[in-house]
């Protein structure tokens, strides 16, 4: 594969993200090119800035202890039990999420919680206008993770199945998170999109099977992926990297 065909394939995800998010957009910017992406990151960063308009939904996840496996299970959950109309309406913000540092089991009877992970380490407020989570917000820090994301060796992640079956037969994808440069507060980020909108597609359902894997840098991204979270070179302006990726699906036998 060459270096123009990965960066074509980025662009490609890039736009197609925005397209389904926010089709306006699509019809205002070149979506083809770097140029375009990046103005329309730059108009969606503006929005983001103190003084303007808040997004228009947005969720918030406390996290007590960070496990990448735990969390990344419990997010598909969280994403699985959204209404429609709920993961419309955030999409359209782009799945914006903030991170928050606190403990859940000390939060549950003053706030209101759409999902709570199994092991108690997270818990996530329904998607929706800022306002909702303002006090949530207001009263804990942001989730800071410097450190850089630790290389594990490969691990499991189950969805657990859902009661009266599903419309498909249960798959098997790898979940690739690329490693270099990377802290643990950008592997949140990262994965938290890929995941949720994963879901929002399709792509990940209950009953799957991800295999988690670490790696510097991802490659085969012309060819082996079903869905990627791009981000830009931070040293190179004008270029796409892939962050993370799911990997085409395989059947569970």
């Amino acid at each position: 594969m060459t270096d123009p065909a990965i960066q074509e394939r980025l662009r490609e995800a890039s736009a197609a993200r925005i397209r389904t998010a926010r089709p306006e957009l699509a019809d205002a910017y070149d979506l083809t090119s770097a140029e375009g992406l990046l103005a329309v990151r730059a108009r969606l960063d503006a929005a983001d800035a103190p003084g303007e308009r808040a997004p228009e939904h947005l969720a918030a996840v406390v996290l007590g202890r960070f496990d990448l496996t735990s969390w990344a299970r419990a997010t598909c959950e969280f994403a699985l039990g959204l209404t429609p109309e709920q993961t419309a309406a955030w999409r359209r913000s782009f799945t914006r999420t903030v991170f928050l540092a606190g403990n859940p089991d000390n939060l549950r009877e003053r706030f209101s919680f759409a999902h709570l992970a199994e092991d108690g380490s997270a818990a996530w407020t329904a998607p929706g206008p800022a306002a909702d989570s303002a006090g949530l917000r207001r009263l804990l820090k942001l989730f800071a993770g410097p450190l850089p994301l630790p290389v594990r060796a490969d691990t499991v992640i189950e969805i657990p199945s859902r009661a009266g079956g599903t419309d498909r037969a249960p798959v098997h994808r790898e979940l690739h998170i690329a490693t270099a440069d990377c802290q643990v507060s950008d592997a949140l980020v990262h994965l938290n999109h890929l995941l949720t909108e994963a879901v929002m597609d399709g792509l990940v359902g209950p009953g799957d099977v991800l295999t988690l894997r670490h790696f510097p840098r991802l490659t085969g991204i012309t060819e082996r992926f079903a869905a990627l979270r791009v981000d830009t070179e931070p040293t190179l302006p004008g270029r796409l990297r892939a962050a993370a990726g799911l990997t085409e699906e395989t059947l569970l036998v």
